[in-house]
């Protein structure tokens, strides 16, 4: 039987899910919109951002909490996808070809950030954050200057028309639908890009079977007791950077697997918007910065997409104006964001708290016990 307590805790470990839940069912009969328009859409969107947010998975594990600098990654994959327009490798060609050259850079800029963040032990989060800042102001320079003065630019559709740096936006029609469309399933009013499934579902097995692997069991333990792991004999450095640079590629194949069903790309804001919807669907989905899993990913892109495609509309309903809908997106996914942390944080010290508690009251018992058998 359900008791008030199991209630009260099930209640607070999930608050965050709950409350993102509770805002969709109200958005969606204030959108007016048609079930069947909301599941196509759910449909195309679970496709195309699911992969990204699994880039999160593996540093939770290791104990790093939310990988803000994942990035660093979405841009490589960027990289990729502007070397692929430029030299007009089109469908999915094309993205195998921005993914050989975006997998080498991310597992250089996972390195990187590998090594920043052993040194920033405890303040992972923080550091992974203004560190996808830099990172971005490195891509924007590359991008904006690099390209087409040092590296060559081959079309006039890549390049700025002064000649120098990538367009602000990037129309992606060579590669548009190379995953997509490879094998179309169409079931009544819903198209089902099958292999794009297809490819969730091993990253989903991959995840599972990694887990179980040796390397995934020292990330587990490492998660749990840096201390401990190193007296284990775990290198919990190297099985760190490990965790990072998984992630960060990733994020790159994430990135194209999402840019390619877009169709263009914002060639400069683009892999921060995807930092940001990731970590705001995985934790809508349930996942803490100490424990994630696949349920969360999938429970998150559904939730947070919901919302996405029912608030424009409900918020032209009730407030008769379309943008406020779309600003109160923003604001609860970020808000979110910030909720979810600030509960990691309380909890945390509640748990500080009453171990503290319990030890000043474990002293108390022995000098009451000491006292009586004088």
């Amino acid at each position: 039987m359900i008791t008030t307590k199991d209630l009260r805790k099930f209640v607070g470990d999930n608050i965050v899910t709950i409350i993102f839940l509770a805002l969709t069912l109200i958005a969606i009969p204030f959108s007016k919109l048609s079930m069947p328009y909301i599941l196509s859409n759910l449909i195309d969107r679970f496709a195309r951002s699911s992969f990204l947010v699994f880039a999160l998975i593996l540093p939770i594990i290791a104990g790093m909490g939310i990988n803000f600098a994942m990035v660093l990654g979405a841009s490589a994959g960027q990289i990729g996808l502007i070397f692929a327009v430029d030299w007009n490798v089109a469908g999915w060609q094309g993205l195998l070809f921005a993914s050989l050259i975006g997998i080498p850079i991310s597992v250089l800029l996972g390195w990187f950030c590998g090594q920043i963040l052993n040194r920033a032990r405890g303040r992972e989060m923080v550091t992974g954050f203004i560190l996808g800042y830099f990172m971005d102001g490195v891509y924007q320079f590359f991008g904006l200057y690099l390209m087409g003065w040092i590296i060559p630019i081959r079309t006039q559709r890549v390049m700025q028309i002064d000649s120098v740096g990538v367009r602000n936006t990037l129309g992606l029609d060579t590669v548009r639908g190379g995953i997509d469309n490879i094998l179309p399933l169409k079931i009544g009013e819903f198209n089902i890009p099958v292999v794009t499934f297809l490819i969730i579902g091993l990253l989903c097995l991959f995840v599972v079977w990694f887990r179980k692997t040796k390397l995934g069991q020292d990330m587990r333990a490492v998660g749990q007791d840096q201390g401990v792991s190193h007296a284990a004999g775990i290198d919990v450095d190297r099985t760190r950077i490990i965790a990072i640079i998984i992630s960060t590629i990733l994020a790159c194949l994430g990135q194209i697997i999402y840019l390619q069903n877009i169709g263009n790309m914002f060639t400069y804001t683009s892999q921060r918007q995807a930092g940001f919807f990731a970590a705001a669907a995985i934790l809508v989905g349930g996942a803490t910065v100490k424990k994630a899993g696949i349920l969360n990913v999938f429970i998150g892109v559904f939730l947070v997409h919901s919302l996405y495609i029912t608030m424009p509309l409900a918020g032209k309903e009730i407030f008769d104006s379309a943008m406020i809908g779309q600003y109160m997106s923003d604001f609860i996914n970020y808000g979110i964001i910030s909720l979810a942390l600030v509960l990691h944080a309380w909890r945390n010290r509640k748990t500080a708290d009453d171990s503290r508690a319990g030890l000043r009251g474990g002293s108390a018992a022995d000098a009451a016990l000491a006292g009586g058998s004088k």
